[in-house]
């Protein structure tokens, strides 16, 4: 298996451009997969506050026997912790459940413009504080749309680093994308193989059969050639192993813009003007 490749980002730091998930793994089964993950050779893990599976994440990579500056770590903070207060406190408690001394990204997980009077600002001002701690090395956000991010930059001293997006090849975003480009925000790619659903594709099953790859690898390598940043999660061993092993191969430029042209702009997941919901 090659290098998994580095994505450099706007503050000067580097993240891994492929990552484990690990959104809806139980917190039971989220060290084994994790661990199997680290001993496939994946060094970059991606979990938040609202997944409930920090404190495994941050077991399995304690037992991995690798230094804590060797796997990248990224979490999210929880909607309902937008006030400032309450998101120092979340901070604290996801640094704890982790059993770090700093994260290596951390993000507003969800804009909620219909809620805390819209008023994700502030929001971003105490991830800001965060960032000067130390407590995170880089800070970004998820799921913002190119109207939420220039409220941002026209706000706030820190730009945000990262932009974690439902991105797939039925949802492919090109405004958001063209807007973080041009301001130098890297993109993260949530749900890459739209939960499955593009895997029968016919066009996606002709390239995957000409690579003598499967369709989930030719999608994962389609990312990787657009520059996004990806986490797939699976808590099967091979299909944890299947997915990293797209290294060794690429794809034309021809192949990258089929797979594109496919977009029907359809979501797996929620509208972010529109999402608003806080965990009882």
């Amino acid at each position: 298996m090659s290098a998994v490749p580095d994505i450099m980002l706007n503050n000067g730091r580097t993240i891994p451009q492929f990552g484990f998930g690990v959104f809806q793994i139980k917190p039971g089964d989220t060290a084994e997969a994790v661990s199997t993950a680290l001993e496939a050779g994946y060094r970059h893990i991606d979990t938040a506050e609202m997944y409930g599976n920090e404190k495994e994440v941050g077991e399995a990579i304690g037992k991995s026997g690798l230094d804590r500056g060797d796997v990248f770590v990224t979490s999210k903070l929880g909607n309902g912790f937008h006030r400032p207060e309450d998101a120092r406190k979340a901070f604290g408690d996801s640094l704890d459940a982790l059993g770090f001394d700093y994260i290596d990204l951390f993000l507003i997980h969800w804009p909620l413009p219909t809620r805390y009077g819209g008023d994700y600002v502030s929001t971003w001002k105490t991830l800001e504080e965060f960032y000067r701690d130390g407590r995170a090395r880089s800070i970004g956000v998820s799921n913002f749309q190119p109207h939420h991010l220039r409220r941002l930059h026209g706000a706030s001293e820190v730009p945000p680093a990262v932009n974690q997006i439902e991105i797939h090849p039925y949802l492919t975003q090109p405004d958001v994308r063209v807007f973080c480009a041009e301001h130098q925000i890297a993109v993260e790619a949530w749900s890459p193989i739209a939960q499955g659903n593009v895997l029968e594709d016919p066009t996606i099953v002709s390239i995957a059969n000409r690579a003598g790859k499967s369709p989930a690898q030719v999608v994962l390598r389609w990312h990787i050639e657009r520059g996004d940043i990806i986490f797939p999660k699976s808590v099967t061993p091979a299909r944890i192993k299947e997915n990293i092993d797209i290294f060794d191969f690429g794809l034309s430029g021809e192949e990258v813009e089929a797979i594109t042209a496919l977009n029907k702009n359809d979501r797996t997941g929620p509208d972010p003007d529109k999402f608003d919901m806080v965990p009882d």
